[in-house]
């Protein structure tokens, strides 16, 4: 069977009647009228997005462009205000990485992002991904831009028999091909909403699909089982305890972790190594200081990238403690909610003390 070249162009009308409207994005409409798009918000939700969905991201990024509306607002941030603001985001290297990033490009490029992708690799926490799709959207560069929804697209258009990772690569090189030189920006963007909205993993839309004529996927009747994805191996269980020590006022001990590693820098409660040996008849010998730490019954789970973990929470409640140990503070009950706790933490301290990280009014 005899499949149409795959069209660009059919691709861009279709953007134009169903681009998503997101806080970020400039809709074909407006661009054509001659607005550009903010090489900042651009950038900022590209950063928010890797790993991360668009419902998610979207209440994390009005919330930073209102607290801070360009990257020389963001670069003066103290790193503890941008920490806090991403808890709960996730994969918070990208924070520590945005902070920089912002920092330099403020301070060394005159609050101006280098308007093509090679120029953008060189800035802190942008990679490849990040370098082509800024390019692109913000300035419409011809950048080849690859992500997940992309990447499904690609796969079926072309029935890449290649199992990922390895059939990145073409992908890549495929993207390359598609990618007009005009409305890049576009192009790139309409690729993102098509495999959002019609080429979704299960169930494609393919009779709304303006690739149809052209998609080897779909003349296979195949579409589901593209990309080829190899075997994940099992993903390994480590064990740890955690400590939650509650003051006589309601406060709770927490600490900062270490810059580097998993979760760097963001704020925790006190507790052991997380390792796949770890004995947890040891834990009440690695609290904190000595108090009456009784264990929950309920272990908390959380599942990361590579590995899942399981903690087993105690609590104690002790009486007044000016001096926090180790370097941490006490979080007093109305701004524990602010701190910059990754999730797991806030699983934590939640089954101690449930509520407690939920964010409420200040008493008038």
């Amino acid at each position: 069977m005899m499949l149409a070249v795959p069209d660009p162009a059919a691709l861009l009308a279709w953007y134009d009647r169903h681009a998503r409207k997101l806080p970020w994005r400039v809709g074909p409409k407006d661009r054509a009228r001659g607005v550009k798009p903010d090489p900042y918000r651009v950038w900022l939700s590209e950063i928010m997005l890797q790993q991360t969905g668009v419902t998610t991201v979207k209440p994390y990024f009005e919330d930073f462009v209102a607290r801070w509306p360009d990257v020389e607002a963001l670069a003066a941030a103290p790193r503890e205000d941008v920490m806090k603001a991403w808890a709960g985001l996730g994969y918070y290297a990208r924070a520590r990485n945005l902070k920089a990033c912002a920092e330099v490009v403020a301070d060394q490029l005159g609050g101006r992002f280098p308007d093509n992708a090679a120029a953008l690799r060189a800035l802190p926490g942008i990679g490849d991904y990040t370098a082509a799709a800024v390019a692109a959207i913000a300035f419409d560069e011809p950048a080849a831009v690859v992500d997940a929804n992309i990447e499904r697209v690609v796969a079926r258009l072309f029935a890449i028999a290649t199992s990922l990772p390895a059939a990145k690569k073409e992908i890549r090189a495929r993207q390359a091909e598609l990618t007009p030189h005009r409305r890049a920006g576009d192009f790139a963007q309409g690729m993102m909403d098509l495999g959002a909205a019609i080429c979704t993993p299960k169930r494609p839309a393919c009779a709304l699909c303006p690739f149809e004529p052209a998609c080897a996927a779909h003349a296979e009747g195949a579409e589901e089982a593209y990309p080829v994805r190899a075997e994940k191996a099992e993903r390994p269980t480590r064990h740890g305890a955690a400590f939650v020590a509650v003051r006589g006022d309601g406060a709770v001990l927490l600490r900062q972790r270490p810059d580097d590693g998993l979760l760097g820098g963001m704020s925790e409660v006190p507790g052991t190594e997380w390792r796949a040996d770890y004995d947890a008849r040891n834990a009440v010998f690695e609290a904190p200081f000595a108090a009456d730490w009784r264990r929950l019954p309920e272990t908390v789970v959380h599942v990361f990238t590579h590995f899942r973990l399981e903690l087993n929470v105690y609590c104690a409640h002790v009486g007044r403690v000016d001096d926090a140990p180790g370097g941490g503070w006490w979080a007093a009950p109305l701004t524990l909610a602010g701190e910059a706790l990754p999730s797991v933490m806030k699983k934590v301290i939640e089954a101690a003390l449930p509520g407690a990280t939920r964010k409420r009014k200040r008493a008038a």
